[in-house]
């Protein structure tokens, strides 16, 4: 989901270890980046074959629903209601989902679930999975119907340039998502509430504000009763731009390391990224789009018979769309996960500028290597075609050389 603000950026002094006395720490110096531990590099090979099935996989269920006629029969079933093209995307968009949502149980359980547990990431309940589960299922059913009305009104109003309007119909879109995601959609899953160390919350406000984020809310959200896992960000837009804080994350890390994750994610909203982000996704939106008006019309002439409809405002055409989406994505995917690891690049060295906490900073990297059980230095393939960031290993190095504007802070 960086503009550099460095002007009058100030020395944290906080110096305490969470809940603890004042304890000396000299921000110069260096931090090991350590090797990772067996059970974390098994994840990670582990990870990188679950990673290669499920990009077959998001090509091979959309192309078995379409070219076994089942996403025809669907069709038809949404068609018996009547009323017109309109009702019929309402109908089919839910069933399609819970189609695909349950072939494709057995596969999220075990990723999700199983191998979670397994590695000791999750404290998730199976009652508590599989409610989220069914959650999110609402949730896509709503937004992908809005998102089919707009493509199958576009497809009719304009068979030549929907692919164009479609992709400048996704920025209002998406910024809309941001307005609506911390209020009525993350609620949904977790509990947030208000942050219970108000030292901490008023440390976090000030350096919001030192960051030029202003009205900023803090919330603690309680995710220790789904994972272990480490985790901060911030969110919204407007009105609804908050603070957010896992309680994991605020038991592992003290103060300064806290402060340090938190001003990298300020960076993000200080230094652009979010509009530069959905810059970014409107072009990326717009290729795979113009792809799949270019590929769709051959295939539905050549297999119009396995597919069950000759035209391609027919909303049994979701899972061809949804098909060239994904071959477009593995073309377009690296250019768009470059361009976020240098985003986050920027955030770390934002975060460095405006706390001058680089030993800080670097110990917060290792604390999150450790809980996430993360590889610290994966291989050309991950950092090519799956990281967003950059590596665990790449951001403890950048601490330890980079030397920021502002004097180190150090007790």
């Amino acid at each position: 989901m960086t503009k550099l603000l460095l002007a009058c950026a100030l020395v944290l002094t906080a110096g305490s270890v969470w809940g603890g006395e004042p304890v000396p720490i000299d921000e110069s110096a260096p931090v090991a980046v350590p090797a990772a531990s067996e059970k974390a590099m098994e994840f990670h090979r582990t990870g990188m074959l679950w990673w290669g099935f499920n990009r077959v996989w998001a090509l091979a269920l959309p192309a078995v629903v379409l070219f076994s006629g089942i996403s025809a029969r669907l069709r038809n079933v949404a068609a018996k209601v009547g009323g017109g093209w309109v009702v019929a995307v309402a109908i089919y968009v839910p069933l399609y989902l819970l189609l695909t949502g349950l072939i494709s149980l057995p596969i999220a359980y075990y990723e999700g679930f199983v191998r979670l547990h397994a590695y000791g990431l999750s404290n998730q309940s199976l009652g508590k999975w599989a409610g989220n589960r069914a959650k999110w299922l609402m949730v896509d059913s709503v937004v992908g119907v809005l998102i089919a009305w707009g493509l199958y009104a576009l497809l009719r109003w304009s068979p030549r340039r929907w692919w164009l309007y479609m992709a400048l119909g996704s920025v209002p879109f998406l910024f809309a998502s941001m307005l609506v995601m911390p209020v009525w959609i993350d609620p949904l899953f977790n509990d947030f509430g208000p942050m219970r160390d108000k030292a901490l919350e008023r440390s976090i406000l000030d350096l919001a504000a030192r960051s030029g984020i202003e009205s900023g809310r803090v919330f603690e959200v309680d995710k220790s009763a789904d994972t272990n896992a480490l985790n901060a960000y911030v969110t919204g837009f407007w009105g609804t731009k908050r603070i957010v804080l896992w309680d994991t994350l605020l038991a592992r890390m003290n103060e300064r390391e806290v402060l340090c994750v938190m001003a990298h994610e300020m960076g993000h909203y200080v230094l652009g990224h979010v509009v530069r982000s959905i810059l970014l996704s409107f072009v990326v939106t717009l290729a795979g789009l113009y792809f799949a008006h270019r590929a769709a019309g051959g295939l539905v002439a050549r297999f119009r018979g396995r597919f069950g409809f000759d035209d391609l405002r027919d909303v049994a055409s979701v899972p061809l769309f949804l098909l060239l989406l994904q071959v477009a994505a593995l073309g377009l995917e690296p250019a768009g996960l470059a361009y976020s690891r240098y985003q986050e690049h920027e955030a770390d060295r934002f975060a460095l500028e405006v706390t001058g906490m680089n030993h800080s900073a670097a110990s917060a990297f290792l604390k999150l290597q450790e809980a996430n059980l993360s590889n610290p230095r994966p291989g050309w393939v991950h950092r090519v075609f799956r990281a967003t960031h950059p590596s665990i290993g790449e951001r403890i190095d950048f601490c330890n050389s980079y030397r920021p504007t502002v004097s180190p802070g150090a007790d």
